[in-house]
C-alpha cells in the first residue's frame, strides 16, 4: 500500500470553481503532482481539460516555434512554455507560453526564489478553442490588470488570432499591415504573418520572422539589451 503524506490526506484536491487565495491555490497544487495544469483567474480555480491535438497541441507547437525562433536570435530575453506567473493575490495563471525581458535588461518580471515568475512578463499567448473561452473574459482583465504589454489568442475554432497592446490601460489590438504581417510594440523585430499561421504555413511564418529580425529596429532593441542602463 502507498502512503499518502499526512499534509497531502489533510488538503482538499483542486476542483474547477473552487474560490481560493493564491497562496491556499499553490499549496493544493503542490500537493497535486500529478496535475499537470491549473490556474487561478479572478479568485476561481480552473484545472484544464485533455488536450486535443488540432485544437491545442498543433496550434500550439506552432506558436512556440515562432517565439523560439525569435528568442534565440535576441539577447536579453527568455521565453517559457505554460509556466505558472504569480501575477497578484488573485490570480496565478499558467500561460502556454511567456515572453519576457530579463530583469537585469529592464524587464517588468522577475524569477522568485521557488523558480516561478513574479509580474507581469512582457509578452503573454493563449491558445483558446474559441471566443467563449475565459482567455478573453477574466483572464484578459487580469492580465490588463497586471500590466502585461502585448496579449496574444489565438481563437483555434474561429480561425481567428487577436494581438492585442496595452496603450493607455486600454487592450487595443495591433494593425496588420498591407502584407498581412503584424510587429509587436515591446518586441521589435517580432513579426508574424497571420493568415499564414493560421494556415500552418510555417515556412512562411518563419520566413516573415526572420525579415523582422534582420530590421534595423531589432539591432537596435538588442544592442540595448547588450548595454542595460
Amino acid at each position: 500500500m502507498v502512503k499518502i503524506p499526512h499534509q497531502q490526506k489533510l488538503l482538499p484536491p483542486l476542483e474547477n470553481g473552487d474560490r481560493l487565495t493564491r497562496y491556499e491555490f499553490e499549496r493544493r497544487y503542490n500537493a497535486m503532482p500529478h496535475l499537470k495544469k491549473a490556474e487561478l483567474i479572478e479568485g476561481v480555480v480552473y484545472v484544464a481539460a485533455a488536450l486535443r491535438f488540432r485544437s491545442h497541441g498543433e496550434p500550439h507547437g506552432n506558436l512556440i516555434g515562432w517565439l523560439w525562433t525569435y528568442k534565440i536570435a535576441t539577447l536579453g530575453i527568455e521565453l517559457g512554455i505554460e509556466p505558472t506567473v504569480r501575477l497578484d493575490l488573485d490570480n496565478s495563471p499558467q500561460p502556454d507560453a511567456v515572453l519576457l525581458i530579463e530583469e537585469q535588461c529592464g524587464g517588468q518580471s522577475w524569477l522568485s526564489e521557488d523558480d516561478y515568475v513574479e509580474g507581469a512578463p512582457e509578452l503573454v499567448a493563449e491558445i483558446a478553442a474559441s471566443s467563449a473561452a475565459i482567455d478573453l473574459g477574466d483572464k484578459k482583465r487580469a492580465y490588463r490588470r497586471n500590466g502585461i504589454q502585448e496579449y496574444i489568442v489565438w481563437q483555434v475554432f474561429e480561425q481567428k488570432l487577436d494581438w492585442f497592446s496595452l496603450q493607455e490601460g486600454e487592450y487595443v489590438p495591433l494593425p496588420v499591415d498591407e502584407n498581412g504581417v503584424i510587429r509587436s510594440r515591446v518586441f521589435p523585430g517580432l513579426w508574424l504573418a497571420v493568415d499564414e499561421l493560421l494556415a500552418g504555413n510555417m515556412m512562411r511564418v518563419l520566413a516573415v520572422l526572420q525579415e523582422g529580425l534582420a530590421s534595423p529596429e531589432q539591432a537596435t532593441f538588442v544592442q540595448q539589451r547588450s548595454h542595460p542602463e
